[in-house]
């Protein structure tokens, strides 16, 4: 299987059908995005969705790059890197996640971030592969709509 990959610029019903079908096998307790929150997502300024195509013309992965500006520069993040169970071990992921390196690159962000579970060993390998370095850090996460702020 050959595997390409483009940019969302418009979303049609293969997109809304194909993320209907991946992201519960990312995550079983984030819906799928509806038609409407994908456009939002596409007309996002510094925000790609990257899908992966088989030879087929069907949608077999995705990816979104979010880039972004602080204070200390150009900044990028890779999120929500799925692809279908399957058509995994075609290189659909690591093809996804090139052409967020690339993109991100060429807007001049000086990293790009992702994080990934331990329990996705296939995915970690992955990002080891294409050059990520794993980092010293904590990461926290604080759940807005589950709790008040400790006083």
């Amino acid at each position: 299987m050959t595997v390409t990959i483009e940019e969302v610029r418009e979303v049609t019903l293969d997109v809304v059908a194909a993320l209907a079908r991946l992201v519960p096998q990312l995550s079983s307790s984030s819906p799928a995005p509806t038609a409407d929150e994908l456009a939002e997502i596409v007309a996002q300024p510094g925000t790609t969705l990257f899908v992966a195509r088989a030879d087929d013309n069907t949608i077999v992965g995705s990816l979104t790059l979010v880039t972004f500006r602080i204070p200390t520069g150009l900044r990028a993040w890779i999120e929500d890197v799925v692809v279908d169970e399957a058509a995994r071990g075609q290189r659909a992921g690591e093809r996804l996640t090139l052409a967020a390196l690339d993109k991100a690159r060429a807007a001049g962000a000086s990293t790009v971030d992702l994080t990934s579970r331990p329990s996705r060993a296939a995915a970690n390998r992955l990002y080891q592969k294409v050059g990520f370095g794993r980092r010293e850090t904590n990461v926290y996460r604080f759940e807005l709509e589950a709790r008040d702020p400790v006083s």
